[in-house]
């Protein structure tokens, strides 16, 4: 992309506090702070402020990193995809196609966010616990909560309930076990 096909993209701009990433030749705003070891391909945009790429990340296609987001470590920004405010993508993540992660979000792990997915404020994303029991299966399905088949509760709500519940859905005494463990597994790791 030329400087004036970025102008026109974003709006007037001063040459002067722009220029072209070494490896890729996307384009970098003076404020920005961008490692040569990342990759910046030639219509991504990092824009003023505090905005961060790092490690051996990957940022390509038509992705927008702003403000004082983080892209770090092995993370791949690509598509048409936005990170901005103060979120970070570390790690293994993915954020791609029209995805926007911003606000305080963090995106980290093997997580993956895409299409038109928005991941904003406070949010978490990493890559969910997920287990296949003998009956059913359980994913850390949102803050704190648990599903377990079509059941999801809180956390605190499964350590309290989980035989009542496990006899309800005719679960053998051992599956109620299997299924506690898995429970106190959820509680330790999968917030």
């Amino acid at each position: 992309m030329t400087f004036q096909e970025l102008q026109n993209k974003i709006g007037t701009q001063n040459e002067s506090d722009w220029h072209q990433h070494e490896s890729g030749g996307g384009w970098v705003h003076k404020t920005a702070k961008v490692d040569a070891s990342v990759l910046i391909g030639g219509n991504v945009i990092i824009f003023s402020g505090n905005a961060r790429v790092s490690g051996n990340a990957r940022v390509s296609e038509n992705a927008q990193v702003s403000g004082n987001a983080l892209v770090s470590g092995d993370a791949r920004v690509s598509g048409d995809a936005w990170v901005s405010g103060d979120a970070w993508v570390s790690g293994d993540a993915q954020v791609y196609d029209n995805a926007l992660v911003y606000g305080n979000a963090q995106v980290y792990g093997n997580a993956q966010v895409y299409g038109n997915a928005q991941v904003s404020g406070d949010a978490w994303v990493k890559s969910p616990l997920f287990i296949i029991g003998s009956k059913h299966s359980l994913t850390n399905a949102k803050h704190g909560h648990i599903q377990i088949g079509c059941h999801c509760k809180t956390t605190e709500w499964w350590t309290e309930n989980y035989k009542d519940i496990g006899k309800k859905e005719r679960y053998t005494e051992a599956e109620i076990e299997e299924y506690a463990a898995y429970i106190e597994l959820f509680s330790k790791v999968g917030k």
